[in-house]
């Protein structure tokens, strides 16, 4: 495997190792591939094929939906944008970190009466993100790329993982306790409410998740769907009401509406558990009922504000406690913090809260949801204190925040809000004046991107950063990524991202969910050109990002790392 076999992370300099694993465990395990080696490649659509809806799954076979094949690997492709035009690229000489990012993974109570199945399925511009077909199996898909993440450290040890945010799709308790059990390795009941079908029909049924191997630390982000109803509303009594009673939530347009949730004049809709392909039911007009469909009520989906949402974190069986809030941030909602994954590494991870706050208002420029970039004056203030910290310091800095900055997008709801503290242009401005500061990594549009934000001066390259794009669990192409930062022969640094599809053999649920979620993307016709003018892509992206250093920082590591084989 590229850059496998690098079992240990050491800084000569400090004194520092962390042990190898077993060569015999490592071989009994299957053989795990990133996208360097081989891709998941969705077959077309025969042309002839009608079209069909996205919960009639029974029809994609038959039509040609959702069917895929392995293709060839995408190599590294080595990104100088950050350097100057005469730069020649020197080897890589030792490799300093390695970690994996997982972001959206939109763990779904499907049942739940409070969420909005309908918006997905109405004939007039459904959504992918309120149905999908591939929200079946939102926990399987997580254990699935949790047992990648574990085979991939038994070939090349991790530092850390970080969830970037999304955990839950909806605010709900149950949706959140999930998403820890499956990180912890507990047995999971993926069903809520009556629990229908949960003894005889796949998606429904308990089963025990394996649990990110306990020698990897993992952190934790917070996304806009962990605390606002459907990712773009704040919760209201309203909601709040719905997602614990049994009466199937009335809304009505929330993307046109001033009123948001307030709206009225459809049920949202539920999916039916007792069936085979979870047939959605409850949903459309509310004329069309003559009373509101019900479903058995959940205590388990109440709401979470952020503090609660915190607080879930410290109930878990993996390291560390917490996964990086402290007790602090349980009691204050305030959901950012900073750690350093090896104390004698020089290099520090800022965790930020980059979501919008819940007393918001609409902000009217970017549409009438909560779903934009944001910072307040006290995370902006935060933020700049961290970063002066650090380069004061002289650490490098990686930012982990749950929406990206730089990268252009067609789709405002993407965008940054107006009402932020500072612009985004300023935002990346002041950041274009730490040149300890190597990538902003982040999730939120469900898309593998790398964006160069170079330096304003051409005689200090140093001065630019990376946005490194992590895409969505839940919908195609249902990744994770890994990142391996490595010291260069002439003390530059390189870092090493690369796409990885969540295992499927002996996994029947995660492969029905890879089908799926490629059937969805047929049919919401959200399947994405293989790249854009700008250089990235849905698909896949692995690069090799070369980013200058300063001096200090080139002597403070120059003997730090695990020299690679040449």
């Amino acid at each position: 495997m590229t850059k496998a076999g690098i079992l240990l992370l050491s800084c000569t300099l400090a004194g520092v190792a962390h042990a190898g694993t077993d060569a015999a465990a490592q071989n009994a395990q299957t053989k795990v591939f990133t996208t360097v080696e081989r891709t998941v490649v969705p077959v077309a659509v025969s042309t002839d094929a009608p079209p069909v809806a996205p919960y009639d799954i029974p029809s994609f076979e038959k039509y040609g939906y959702g069917r895929w094949e392995y293709g060839p690997g995408v190599p590294y492709a080595k990104k100088l944008d950050l350097m100057p035009a005469s730069y020649a690229p020197a080897a890589n000489a030792a490799k300093l970190l390695h970690f994996f990012t997982m972001t959206d993974i939109h763990i779904t109570d499907k049942e739940s009466p409070a969420e909005a199945v309908f918006y997905g399925v109405m004939p007039m511009h459904p959504i992918i993100s309120a149905y999908s077909p591939a929200m079946l199996y939102t926990t399987h898909v997580l254990d699935a790329a949790v047992r990648t993440a574990n085979a991939l450290n038994k070939e090349n040890k991790f530092d850390f993982g970080l969830s970037l945010g999304d955990a839950a799709n909806s605010t709900q308790y149950n949706e959140l306790r999930w998403f820890i059990d499956v990180m912890d390795g507990k047995t999971i009941n993926p069903s809520s409410g009556a629990h229908l079908g949960a003894d005889k029909i796949d998606y429904q049924m308990p089963y025990k998740a394996e649990g990110l191997d306990k020698s990897i630390p993992w952190y934790s982000t917070i996304g806009n769907h962990d605390h606002f109803w459907m990712g773009s509303f704040p919760e209201t009594e309203k909601t709040r009401k719905a997602a614990t009673g049994s009466a199937i939530m009335e809304i009505g347009n929330i993307f046109t509406s001033n009123l948001g949730t307030a709206t009225t004049g459809y049920y949202v809709g539920v999916v039916d558990g007792g069936t085979e392909y979870g047939t959605p039911k409850g949903y459309g007009p509310v004329s069309k009922f003559p009373a509101p469909p019900t479903v058995a009520a959940d205590p388990d989906r109440r709401s979470l504000n952020i503090s609660q949402w915190i607080g879930e974190f410290f109930n878990t069986t993996t390291e560390p406690r917490g996964h990086g809030f402290s007790a602090k941030n349980a009691k204050n909602g305030f959901a950012n913090y900073t750690f350093q994954p090896n104390p004698k590494l020089p290099l520090e991870v800022i965790v930020l809260d980059d979501t919008q706050r819940d007393d918001n208002p609409s902000d009217g420029h970017n549409g009438p949801d909560w779903g934009h970039g944001y910072l307040d004056a006290k995370r902006y203030a935060w933020l700049l204190k961290q970063l002066d910290k650090g380069q004061k310091e002289g650490k490098l800095m990686i930012i982990s925040a749950h929406v990206p900055i730089g990268v252009s997008s067609a789709d405002a709801l993407e965008g940054w809000s107006t009402l932020a503290a500072v612009t985004e242009k300023d935002l990346i401005a002041k950041l274009n004046t730490y040149p300890n500061l190597l990538m902003w990594v982040a999730g939120h549009r469900h898309k593998n991107t790398v964006t160069p934000l170079k330096s304003p001066d051409p005689a200090h390259p140093e001065l630019g950063f990376w946005v490194v794009e992590t895409a969505s669990l839940r919908e195609f192409p249902q990744q994770l990524r890994t990142f391996q930062i490595d010291r260069n022969a002439d003390n530059t640094l390189s870092i090493f991202v690369a796409d990885v599809d969540p295992m499927i053999d002996g996994l029947p649920l995660v492969a029905k969910a890879r089908a799926n979620a490629i059937a969805a993307n047929q049919i919401f016709k959200t399947m994405p050109p293989a790249s854009d003018p700008a250089g990235s892509s849905y698909g896949t992206i692995n690069a090799e990002l070369v980013k200058a250093l300063t001096p200090q920082m080139q002597a403070k590591l120059k003997n730090c790392g695990t020299p690679l084989a040449k």
